[in-house]
């Protein structure tokens, strides 16, 4: 389905992203690492009403968001962060972490800093993803309780660890929410190129994060665990997906979207007019991040059993 026309105030953000990405030649500088070694962020200021636990394991850091009073254990989110699998754990998924307990009532919130490349390629985003699934199952939660979230490449990721899941016959989460997933790591999807000219941060350049090959390194790009556009979605929970008509990824939700409803599974596809890559990062500033988040929560409430489905 498409979301409506653009907002006023999405078109102007959008227009914002796009001046502020050229100005600054952002492509360049995170593909050279530059941001990434340069982003300094003030400490997160965690908000009262929540307790915030931080797990060090071996390899790799977690985050668990908590409500202090009557936290909703009745399904738990599992986030995997975007930043094409070059970019750490920042505040704005901090922020996420909050607000998919708000729009999920009171749930918990597992956020993982997972290795990034280039000094940790594939797998080893996998590998944590795995880890801090079986990480709530020990902590006491059913697999049909966890529910995987993540946005571009922590979408992709999202994916991938399900059909890892699946693979090798472990039981599967109740759902699959997707914003904007980076699925096709070949970046061989029609959008690259319909939308080249639209998308206000990626596009107009090659020297962008989605043609970034860093995790891929000397690995086959069309692996499914890279490239979930590649693999099979039979058996699959149900999945809601977003993305915005604007991006140069769109290919990738619609191929993916496709694919997994002509495997029977259950999909949601929300194309939101004008949008740009993550718009849900605007939080509740523009109408269509609003919605969006909106969806996340009826979709939690549909996972819950609480609220009928609704038809395609």
């Amino acid at each position: 389905m498409t979301e409506n026309e653009t907002s006023v105030r999405g078109r102007v953000i959008r227009d914002l992203i796009a001046r502020a990405a050229n100005d600054n030649l952002i492509g360049k500088k995170i593909k050279s690492g530059e941001l990434r070694r340069n982003l300094k962020e003030p400490p997160w200021k965690c908000p009262e009403c929540f307790s915030r636990y931080i797990i060090h394991l071996e390899k790799f850091t977690m985050e668990y968001l908590e409500l202090k009073e009557n936290p909703d254990r009745s399904k738990v989110v599992l986030q995997l962060h975007g930043g094409a699998y070059v970019g750490t754990l920042h505040n704005g998924y901090r922020s996420f972490a909050g607000l998919y307990s708000e729009v999920g009532k009171g749930i918990s919130v597992l956020t993982i800093d997972y290795r990034v490349a280039p000094e940790h390629p594939y797998p080893a985003a996998l590998e944590d993803a795995v880890t801090a699934y079986f990480w709530l199952i020990k902590k006491g939660y059913r697999a049909d309780q966890i529910i995987v979230a993540g946005d571009s490449a922590g979408g992709g990721l999202a994916l991938a660890l399900t059909m890892y899941l699946r693979d090798h016959d472990y039981e599967l989460p109740c759902g699959v929410v997707a914003m904007s997933p980076w699925t096709d790591l070949t970046s061989s999807g029609s959008s690259y190129d319909t939308n080249f000219d639209k998308d206000p941060l990626f596009g107009g350049t090659r020297d962008s994060l989605v043609y970034n090959r860093d995790y891929v390194g000397t690995c086959n790009p069309k692996e499914p665990y890279i490239s979930p556009a590649f693999g099979s979605f039979d058996d699959f929970p149900p999945m809601l997906i977003q993305v915005g008509s604007y991006e140069m990824l769109l290919s990738d939700s619609l191929t993916v979207a496709k694919k997994a409803k002509e495997a029977g599974v259950k999909v949601r596809l929300s194309v939101y007019e004008g949008m740009f890559h993550v718009f849900q990062m605007a939080m509740l500033l523009m109408p269509e991040s609003k919605r969006a988040w909106a969806e996340v929560g009826k979709f939690i409430e549909i996972l819950r059993g609480e609220v009928p489905e609704e038809s395609e």
